[in-house]
């Protein structure tokens, strides 16, 4: 996948605990033209957000361990930070197990890259 020919690289927050779950999502969107700042949990993905600016995707694995799960964290988003966009995964529930907050997007693992990139490309308009 080719990125796109521009300037300006929308910035997606990686939030995943697997490090080679976390390696191969970080490819994935890098090669999709996107930049790419990275989270072990869902505590430090709130860190990062509360020191920058410039995120506008969230990428997160419903899954991280942490006392705030990635459900609390998108909620989290939604409130604090409206504009920014949330991706959540998980490998361990389905779409219809969890009730996501308003413009969430859910991928069930093993996600599908192309569907994924497309929807990232969509959300930041890329």
């Amino acid at each position: 996948m080719t990125p796109p020919a521009s300037p300006y690289r929308p910035i997606v927050l990686v939030v995943e605990d697997e490090p080679l779950q976390r390696i191969m999502a970080i490819d994935m969107i890098e090669e999709a033209g996107f930049a790419v700042v990275e989270a072990r949990d869902a505590g430090e993905a709130v860190r990062i957000l509360e020191k920058r600016t410039d995120i506008r995707l969230v990428f997160a694995d419903l899954d991280v361990p942490d006392s705030v799960n990635a459900l609390k964290l998108a909620a989290l988003i939604r409130d604090r930070w409206p504009p920014i966009r949330i991706i959540l995964i998980s490998g361990r529930y389905g779409r219809r197990e969890v009730k996501l907050p308003a413009d969430t997007v859910f991928f069930t693992k093993p996600y599908p890259q192309d569907d994924v990139v497309r929807e990232m490309q969509r959300m930041t308009s890329l």
